[in-house]
Parts: structure tokens; sequence; C-alpha cells
């Protein structure tokens, strides 16, 4: 039965082991993929790694299982998912978010840090509230579309985002001079975060159009970016009709893959995507590309 409470007084904390591998890593990656705010990886009584997540009071808390069963493609051995007091951990969740660096002239920051990145002028302030995990600038894949943004985004240019999140792709579009943004998701909270974010950043309601749409469903315009920080299988989805969407001289960048997953993603740009892949960056154990059209 799904809980309804919409207390702040708690968290939801996954707690939750696989069949074959709660190889560290593995289990990190599972926690980020999920949108958990936080996790850690703890020991059982027989010195097993298991995953503990946090996730907002807001959240549904059969949605959230039913995400980690997908990510792990129903390899969970067992999980519990409990409620705990959030207020020592509320405040370790605000610190961990300082300011980073990204690309080469972006810095990533929650807006309560802000008096600390006055001195670093020469770099352009993106500012993401982390309260909800749709996307905060920390996760590699992140850090990898927005690189990629910042070497491909000029002036007057239109973007769609898809899978937008937290919105900082689009949000960091229209900081970098971009003229409109086009950003969908297909959950509603993330809309919610997303315009949250808009107004931290000082960005124009009337430069984005932002609505819950699934991929490319009945989007009827051409753009000269499109951004997709999202998982393999959608963006293999996104793939044969990225082409009609863009401009002829438009570029699409897909993030959001494992390094592992490279070669799956790259055959399906040759076979039926009518893209080439120009540029690709690597990040510990996330990979993303830039292609345009062939």
């Amino acid at each position: 039965m799904c809980d309804k409470n919409n207390n702040k007084n708690f968290w939801w904390t996954v707690d939750l082991n696989l069949n074959n591998d709660n190889d560290e890593e593995i289990l990190n990656n599972l926690a980020i993929l999920s949108g958990a705010l936080g996790s850690e990886i703890l020991l059982n009584s027989n010195g097993k790694n298991y995953l503990r997540a946090y996730f907002n009071s807001n959240d549904d808390p059969d949605e959230i299982i039913k995400k980690f069963k997908e990510l792990a493609n129903n390899n969970i051995n067992d999980y519990k998912i409990f409620k705990t007091n959030n207020q020592a951990w509320d405040t370790q969740h605000y610190e961990a978010f300082p300011p980073l660096e990204v690309g080469k002239n972006l810095i990533v920051s929650a807006p309560w840090h802000e008096d600390k990145i006055k001195n670093q002028p020469d770099r352009l302030a993106i500012y993401i509230f982390p309260a909800s995990a749709f996307g905060t600038g920390y996760h590699e894949s992140t850090q990898i579309a927005l690189t990629l943004l910042e070497e491909t985004v000029k002036p007057q240019i239109k973007i769609l985002d898809v899978g937008t999140g937290s919105g900082i792709l689009f949000i960091t579009a229209l900081k970098l001079g971009a003229k409109f943004a086009y950003a969908r998701d297909i959950d509603p909270i993330a809309i919610t975060e997303a315009e949250r974010n808009m107004k931290l950043n000082n960005i124009d309601k009337n430069l984005c159009k932002i609505e819950v749409a699934d991929l490319l469903k009945n989007f009827d315009d051409r753009v000269n970016i499109l951004t997709a920080n999202i998982l393999l299988a959608p963006n293999l989805e996104l793939l044969p009709n990225v082409k009609n969407i863009l401009e002829p001289d438009g570029v699409a960048i897909f993030s959001g893959m494992t390094v592992k997953e490279r070669e799956k993603f790259i055959d399906g740009v040759n076979k039926n995507s009518g893209l080439k892949i120009v540029s690709e960056i690597k990040l510990n154990d996330w990979w993303g590309c830039k292609a345009v059209i062939a």
C-alpha cells in the first residue's frame, strides 16, 4: 500500500542487496540512477555490501522500489523500505553539495553556497537545488553532458532537453546564450523541480516551454541542439527520430550511459539513426557523445 503521507520529518530509506553482485560501484550507480537524495554502502552481518539509499518523504515508496527493480533487471535479492528521521541527515545532505567546476567555464552550485563562488567570476554559475535528485551536476553523466553542451551552444539557438530532470542542461544553455528551450520529462515532479531551478537562475519563463511528455512524441519543431542525459534504453528509442527534429547543422548530445554500454549505443547510431558520432567523453565508468546528421 502506498503511503501518501507528506510529513517533512522523515525520509524514505531503502536497504537493498542484489542476488549476484554487490560490488560497491554497482550499488553506488544504482543509487544515483534511482534518483536517491543520498546513499551509503554498508556491511551486513555476513560481511557483504548492501545499499542504503534515501528519498524525499513526498516520493511514492512503491515507485521507488519499482524503479530499483527496473534498474537492477529484477536482480534484487531482498530489500526493505522504512521511514528515517531526517533532522541530522538533512544537515549532512546540505553540506554534501559544494560548488563543482565543470567543463572550461562552468561551476555548479547549490544556492546556499552562492557566497563561496563570488570569487570565481570567470566561471558561469549554474544554481541547482538538490532537494530532489533529478540531476544536480555532481554525477559523471551530467558533467559529460554539460561539457559537451558548453562547447556546442551558440547565441540565439534553440534547444530541446529530453528527460530534463532538474533542468540543469537547458538552464545552462539559456545562460550560455540560447534564445529558447524546450524541456520534457515524463515525471511531473521533475517539471516542478526544473521550474524552481529556473527561478534560482533568474531564467525568464517565456524563454522555455516545459512540459510532461514522453521523449519526442508529438514534438513538432526543429532545434539546433538536442540533449538527452537518460538511460541507454530511452536513448536508443530516441535515435530513429532525432534527425527529424534537428536543423541541418544541428547537434545531438547523448549521455547517461556507462562505458560498457558504449558499443551497443554506437551500433544503434550506425544502424538506423541517420546520425554520426563526432566526439565522445569518458568520465570514470560513464560515457557520452555528440552526434550530427550524417
